[in-house]
């Protein structure tokens, strides 16, 4: 027997507090973006211009996940019938990739071709540092809200706990952002700093290539996490437990064998067998299982999709999965 429970709309709370922090990042990073390319063309400085097109990639990227979050609300139709919820991976990590090939591949070349030939700042040289604090007090904003939404949810999980664990993806992508921004920002600051007091331009290509090298270290990241979300991560330790103990509370005790797997971050699919006892009825079997499943959405609501499998242990042929 199978039985699909009603799809109901994503948890209020979770999906006002990711937009929340992915329109604060955007609009931190568009105005420092502009701000940025502003003091480039002033004085010339390759750290501006990298940190200038990590900034619109950046806004890019959080434009990627409010999309993936609008299309993650679309309703199951005759293609997709467990519906959309998993856009929310996939533009997850397109984030990844347009980190990688536009900001981390952009700064490496931009820091390759300044160390070709080097030049001093000559002109405007505050431009660049007043930049540059004022964007890390902007970052800074951007992060605390990032982190002020994450610290609802992550109960006492570590940092990178969380971000490995979090099944939702649009806050530990902005906080990895963010983070990355800040200390792209101070690498930004370093390179120029040393160009001012030094004369020497290698130090702005330094600052660039090290820009470069973090962007690439975040994609990496970023990538390898996302990954696993869109190929379909399991329930979480946690809710699993939650669900075992329904099993437990209920007269249908006998797993056979249990699997789940998360569609989006707010959509996660049961599939079971469980053991009936023996000589029961269709009428049984159907109360129970009907009783099984409203123990598992009271104890897990995000579980929208239960299948339920009655089969008797003694005539199984295959063993236990």
């Amino acid at each position: 027997m199978t039985s699909e429970g009603q799809r109901e709309p994503t948890a209020v709370a979770e999906t006002a507090g990711g937009s929340k922090a992915i329109l604060a990042a955007l609009t931190a990073n568009l105005g420092i973006g502009v701000t940025k390319l502003g003091a480039w063309m002033l004085t010339g400085a390759s750290s501006m211009l990298a940190e200038a097109i990590h900034s619109v990639v950046d806004s890019g990227n959080q434009i990627l996940l409010l999309v993936g979050k609008r299309q993650a609300r679309r309703a199951a139709d005759d293609t997709h019938p467990f519906g959309y919820a998993r856009s929310r991976y996939y533009f997850a990590f397109l984030v990844a990739v347009m980190l990688f090939t536009a900001g981390g591949l952009f700064s490496l070349f931009e820091a390759w071709e300044k160390a070709q030939n080097p030049e001093p700042l000559e002109s405007w040289v505050w431009v660049p540092i007043v930049v540059l604090l004022v964007a890390l007090a902007m970052e800074g904003a951007s992060l605390r809200t990032a982190i002020r939404e994450a610290n609802e949810v992550r109960g006492d999980l570590g940092w990178f706990e969380y971000i490995r664990r979090s099944r939702s993806p649009e806050i530990p992508v902005i906080l990895l952002e963010d983070t990355a921004a800040l200390v792209g920002l101070v690498f930004a600051l370093f390179g120029i700093s040393m160009t001012v007091v030094t004369g020497d331009g290698i130090w702005d290509a330094v600052g660039t290539g090290l820009i470069g090298v973090l962007l690439l270290t975040n994609a990496i990241i970023l990538a390898r996490e996302t990954k696993s979300l869109l190929m379909g991560e399991s329930a979480t330790a946690e809710d699993l437990a939650l669900i075992r103990a329904a099993f437990a509370a209920s007269r249908l005790t006998d797993i056979i064998h249990l699997r789940t797997m998360h569609l989006g971050p707010d959509d996660l699919m049961v599939a079971a067998k469980v053991g009936v006892p023996p000589h029961s009825t269709i009428e049984d079997i159907a109360r129970d299982v009907d009783d099984l499943e409203r123990r598992i959405r009271g104890s897990v609501p995000v579980a929208r999709l239960i299948f339920i499998e009655p089969d008797l242990r003694h005539v199984l042929k295959e063993p236990d999965a």
